[in-house]
């Protein structure tokens, strides 16, 4: 019997999804903790070769290797990356969050593991040579794939897929951080897009299961050791608010930074498989002075979070920083932005907060205290994700002291680079590929149905030489009040509505001047088959027009029909019913 088969059975004996999902949900979370051991090790072990240090602190021991393995190792590994996403990896780039919101939204949560194990290679190449990113993206990716090879192999319904899609994601987040807390609100808050019961608990369930096996294998400490930090006055909440605004400014210039090097490097005229390693190459050369930029950056934050960088290497580790992963990601290397995102934000708290105690000594709490806030501020505002943030810092640190400070902080900042950009990061690389789903599964429903799905051919359409006196005459018997005007090939000339005629309708003496070419609205946006009906309501909202024109394409102006404004919002309202009513069902127990 089909595993398929085998889930059916098991729901109809069940009698109920709920109980059957949390079995499902919590071998995704055993699986994908393994996973991530699995991942974590297989860097270790590139890192190795690489530098001959398997842990993650390399700062010391890469400061003591001669300059040309420090150089050799990124731009080999950068090499290895270039050849492998040339001739194995779809899509020729790597695969990291953007891409499971992807697959959230327009495949109903259905991945294929066999990207997800590609990716994952690519990603512990780049980063057990040194590039500058984060271990965290692609292994949410790594766990998506899990969950939706799971997903192909039971043949479920879009709802449960996706929530098993979620699944994936807060294992893979509480296994890589050891923070089941943070997640589940990340799945929620960044993949899911809610909270409802149906999803939650079998996320919880899943992330708690992640949690327990890789803390069997890898203990229980969070990811940075701290001593307890406090705040010492009430008259250092300016302060934090302050370093609010200073973290949305610099996650503004890293995500800037990451696009801009992408732009360069596509434009450049070398060889795609030839671009990582050049990008290793400068990593490597940045390294030679700085290899605190190496890697995922974890000791370099810890050591920001422990104060033991003077303020001199915070700020000038802030742009190096940013230039190393801007590089790396812009060349195609695999990895995310968290890591680098929270490296960064310690070294710009740490840094404020060596100059506010000079500024303030008696008022300004421990720079360890800023550069956690810094930290939280940072990756939230680059993110999008406030919540999952907050809490992923605090299952980090362990530290819950400065509570209030760093959601105070963290919500400056991403409110400071929404009202800016209106996206994160992730948003941000979807659009870069055409990809516009900042308005989540309502929005896609409306991309998904196009203007033949609501094309009306019952229109009404006159030649451009119709007179004024027959037009008059027309009017009465229109279901729209719309009339197409076309020129003598049949092509389309304009559109006429009772609003085009209300200035010459009580005046008989112009019915023999004019015709329907004088009067027709000839600038009316006139759409193609294709376009979506997002696009053709925002067409619509823009020119006030309620019936519009369509033409075959740019080319040819033939017309097809007419799109009607309340044809478009009865198609987007019957599939969004019956989309709830998928969802509903699919939530009821069976």
């Amino acid at each position: 019997m089909r595993l398929a088969e085998q889930f059916a059975h098991a729901r109809r004996l069940l009698r109920n999804d709920q109980a059957l999902m949390a079995v499902v949900a919590a071998l995704v979370g055993v699986l994908v903790a393994y996973a991530a051991i699995a991942f974590r090790l297989s860097i270790g072990g590139v890192q190795w070769l690489s530098y001959g240090v398997f842990t993650e602190r390399l700062i010391g021991s890469v400061a003591e290797l001669p300059i040309w393995q420090v150089l050799l190792a990124p731009t080999a590994g950068g090499l290895l990356v270039g050849l492998f996403l040339q001739f194995v990896m779809p899509g020729r780039r790597p695969m990291g969050v953007a891409s499971v919101i992807e697959a959230m939204a327009l495949r109903n949560g259905h991945m294929r593991l066999r990207d997800g194990l590609a990716a994952a290679f690519v990603s512990v190449v780049s980063l057990g040579a040194g590039a500058s990113t984060g271990r965290e993206g692609p292994m949410v990716h790594l766990g998506a794939s899990i969950a939706g090879g799971i997903t192909g192999r039971l043949g479920l319904s879009p709802h449960l897929a996706r929530t098993l899609l979620g699944c994936g994601v807060a294992a893979s987040v509480a296994a890589s951080f050891n923070a089941p807390i943070a997640g589940v609100f990340f799945a929620l808050e960044v993949i899911i897009g809610h909270y409802a019961l149906s999803a939650f608990a079998p996320v919880v369930i899943a992330s708690v299961a992640g949690t327990v096996i890789c803390r069997a294998h890898l203990g229980e400490q969070p990811a940075f050791l701290l001593p307890q930090f406090g705040i010492n006055s009430l008259w250092e909440f300016p302060a934090f608010m302050v370093l609010g605004a200073v973290c949305a400014a610099i996650a503004i210039i890293f995500m800037w930074s990451i696009f801009y090097a992408e732009r360069v490097v596509d434009s450049l005229p070398a060889p795609d498989w030839l671009k990582p390693a050049a990008g290793g190459l400068a990593v490597g050369a940045i390294a030679v002075e700085f290899p605190h930029i190496l890697g995922v950056g974890y000791e370099a934050t810890d050591a920001a979070l422990n104060e033991l960088f003077p303020l001199w290497l915070l700020l000038a580790l802030i742009p190096l920083k940013t230039a190393a992963t801007a590089i790396s990601l812009g060349c195609r290397f695999g990895g995310g932005v968290f890591s680098p995102s929270l490296c960064l934000g310690a070294m710009t708290g740490g840094a404020f907060g060596i100059i506010a105690a000079g500024v303030f000594p008696d008022l300004a709490a421990s720079h360890g205290a800023y550069a956690i806030v810094g930290m939280s501020a940072l990756a939230a505002a680059t993110l999008g994700a406030p919540i999952s943030t907050i809490l992923i810092v605090f299952e980090l640190t362990g530290d819950y002291q400065i509570t209030v400070a760093v959601m105070l902080a963290t919500s400056i900042a991403t409110v400071i680079v929404q009202q800016v950009q209106g996206r994160s990061f992730f948003h941000w690389q979807l659009e870069n590929r055409g990809l516009n789903l900042r308005g989540g599964r309502a929005r896609h429903l409306l991309q998904t149905l196009t203007v033949r799905d609501v094309l009306a051919k019952d229109f009404d359409k006159i030649p451009e030489r119709t007179s004024i006196a027959e037009i008059k005459a027309m009017f009465g018997r229109l279901p729209h009040g719309t009339f197409v005007v076309v020129d003598g090939d049949d092509k389309l000339v304009g559109t006429i509505s009772f609003a085009d005629l209300k200035h010459i309708g009580f005046d008989s003496n112009l019915d023999s001047l004019i015709n329907a070419r004088d009067v027709a609205h000839t600038q009316a946006p006139a759409p193609w088959p294709d376009d979506t009906l997002e696009e053709v309501l925002a067409v619509m909202d823009v020119s006030g027009e309620e019936h519009l024109a369509v033409v075959a394409s740019a080319s040819d102006r033939s017309v097809l029909g007419v799109v009607h404004h309340g044809d478009v919002l009865r198609a987007y309202n019957r599939v969004l019913l019956q989309a709830q009513a998928e969802e509903h069902d699919d939530a009821r127990p069976q």
